[in-house]
């Protein structure tokens, strides 16, 4: 691949037209939602679409489950024009491959989902299939798949091949598993007759609510697409992100690492809140990581053992609790911290078993006049943390553990030098770079060449007051997505230069940390954001649930509006519940259905006494 880990370029895709709107190319980033109400409803509709639209929605995406909601897209359609309204519409559609040829009629886009095009409803059942029978399969969707195209080819409709992991067919997972390899494949399998009838006008998505997944399988789709010379624009996403906080985060996480590498030609933000509330984080996430365009160039080399489309998280030495197999660590102000920074200053009262941080000098001060031990009593540990141009000095202090402050560009022959004398040193990695993920990347992938095991710790720098909270988690977890993807990343370090509390910038590192899957530190929950199949109170179910569970750190529970990618999406959570009908929820243990149609107002409940029962066995 030609791909510059080092140097912000977007990819070069195709231009493609969906309605009104250029997408891909030199155009910008187009941001895009969905709506939650019923596509019957048109009046709901389009007030809901007309919201997004203010909001700086430039798509605006509809369900239509049948036909008389692929027909309806026309009234819909009617009155946005009506109200001046030329924001293209796209229809999403399911299971149904009839429901796309009556959409495209009317949407400019239509979605269609590889894994329930013509592939039959999945069952998670095992089967082996022969050459023969695969290529059978395939040849079914190009006779389905062909007339489609035509139809959209009559009525300058754009189409999105959307994969999401949840909705995987059963073919696939029996041939690839669930596995990056059989997301990509689904997809590809679509492509190629795109390609073949020379129909241009595509964009694809791949979604997980799983950020490893997600990245990797865009990474080897990107990877896939350059080897069979095709530049189709690429639409990015977390699936079933969650809502508040969390939902910012893990969003962040997995589409600022893709953007950050130049990846991605549409975005939205997927939260289990109002749609138009998805717009500003999007903009904002895009806007943050463009501005980078143009800057100064980085002369860096990539580490021959890097593998950028299935990375192997780097083999580091460990020193005390930091890097080999031990989960990434948080540095910060804080009792919550792993390591706490304290400047020049000693604590007037240590806590004890807590380990903090202080400057090289203050270190050595203390060290010289024996008072370290009086200090450590308690199991209180204290650490120097040596400035570059103290490299000198760190062979006359003793300590089992040392941190070391670098960035790139500091004398290679120099700092190179002293860490493989001093393997107990653990890498602070800054970067005052307009393009500080390239920068960063440059310095550890020069320790990888030249053979260094240190552990390293990325810190990040910002200037945010407590009114821009959204702002810093969003910026900070775009900068370290990239480099978790990478596995790079043995510990962050967040400053800010605000007023933000001390509190809530470590608890935004360990959320980082969480929704890169390398830290578990809370509840996780694996949330949609509704549309149109959502047939019971998502939002406020979501609330309920996270209530009850905030204090099970470790358990995974999935909330899904409706069975499309429910099961799948739930793959590796602990505990489901899916909407199955007007008011009724059925519950999952992992991908099995334990119950079935209960009523809604009693489902929460159900949901915890299962918890409870599981518990109570396994105790």
């Amino acid at each position: 691949m030609s791909l510059d880990l080092f140097n912000y370029n977007r990819r070069e895709t195709n231009v493609i037209h969906v309605g009104v709107l250029d997408m891909g190319g030199n155009n910008l980033i187009r941001i895009q939602s969905m709506t939650t109400t019923s596509t019957d409803d048109t009046k709901g509709s389009v007030a809901q679409a007309e919201r997004i639209i203010k909001a700086g929605g430039e798509l605006v995406r509809l369900t239509t489950q049948g036909k008389r909601e692929a027909e309806n897209l026309k009234n819909i359609k009617a009155e946005l024009r009506a109200d001046g309204y030329s924001t293209p519409l796209v229809a999403d559609v399911h299971f149904v491959a009839d429901v796309a040829d009556t959409a495209a009629q009317y949407a400019e886009g239509v979605r269609i989902n590889p894994g329930n095009y013509v592939d039959p409803a999945r069952r998670f059942i095992k089967k082996e299939y022969t050459d023969e029978e695969y290529t059978q399969e395939l040849l079914k969707i190009e006779d389905r798949f062909i007339p489609f195209l035509n139809i959209c080819r009559k009525n300058h409709t754009a189409i999105r091949i959307g994969v999401n992991n949840g909705s995987l067919s059963d073919r696939i997972r029996n041939r690839y598993g669930d596995t990056p390899e059989g997301i990509v494949e689904s997809c590809m399998e679509f492509l190629r007759i795109c390609k073949k009838q020379h129909f241009n006008d595509v964009v694809i998505s791949i979604k997980a609510s799983n950020t490893v997944v997600m990245v990797h399988s865009v990474r080897l789709l990107v990877a896939k697409m350059e080897k069979e010379h095709m530049k189709y624009p690429l639409h990015l996403g977390v699936t079933e992100a969650g809502d508040g906080e969390d939902g910012r985060i893990k969003s962040a996480v997995g589409i600022g690492a893709l953007l950050a590498d130049g990846i991605g030609d549409t975005v939205r933000v997927s939260l289990s809140e109002e749609p138009e509330a998805e717009i500003p984080v999007a903009r904002h996430l895009v806007n943050y990581i463009t501005m980078r365009a143009g800057h100064v160039l980085i002369p860096a080399t990539q580490a021959k053992k890097f593998n950028w489309i299935n990375p192997k998280r780097r083999e580091t030495k460990t020193v005390e609790n930091i890097g080999g197999d031990q989960v990434p660590v948080v540095i910060g102000k804080s009792t919550k911290a792993d390591y706490w920074y304290t400047g020049s200053t000693i604590p007037e009262h240590p806590i004890p078993q807590q380990k903090y941080i202080i400057d090289y000098n203050k270190f050595g001060e203390l060290q010289g006049e024996s008072k370290l031990t009086e200090l450590e009593k308690d199991g209180t540990r204290f650490y120097p943390i040596f400035p570059v141009n103290a490299m000198p000095f760190m062979a006359m202090i003793q300590s089992p553990l040392k941190f070391i402050v670098l960035q790139f560009g500091t004398p290679a022959a120099e700092y190179l030098t002293c860490l493989k004398y001093h393997p107990e040193a653990v890498v602070i990695c800054m970067s005052h770079h307009k393009n500080r993920l390239g920068d960063q990347r440059a310095l550890v992938h020069e320790m990888w060449s030249a053979g260094l095991k240190n552990p390293v710790i990325f810190s990040q720098m910002y200037s945010h007051s407590q009114t821009e909270k959204e702002d810093f988690q969003i910026e900070s977890a775009a900068d370290m997505g990239a480099l978790m993807m990478d596995g790079l990343t043995d510990g962050i370090w967040l400053m800010n230069d605000g007023d933000l509390s001390d509190e809530d910038i470590v608890s935004t590192a360990f959320d980082i940390l969480q929704a890169g899957r390398l830290r578990t530190s809370k509840t996780e929950y694996i949330s949609c954001p509704g549309c149109g199949r959502t047939l019971y109170d998502l939002q406020g179910t979501i609330s309920k649930i996270k209530k009850a569970t905030k204090d099970m750190k470790g358990l995974k529970i999935g909330i899904m509006g409706c069975i499309v990618n429910g099961p799948g999406e739930m793959h590796d959570a602990d505990y489901g519940y899916v909407g199955a009908g007007f008011n009724r929820i059925s519950l999952y243990r992992k991908q099995v259905c334990v119950e079935k149609n209960i009523p809604e107002e009693e489902a929460v409940d159900h949901l915890l006494a299962l918890i409870r029962k599981d518990k109570e066995e396994h105790s």
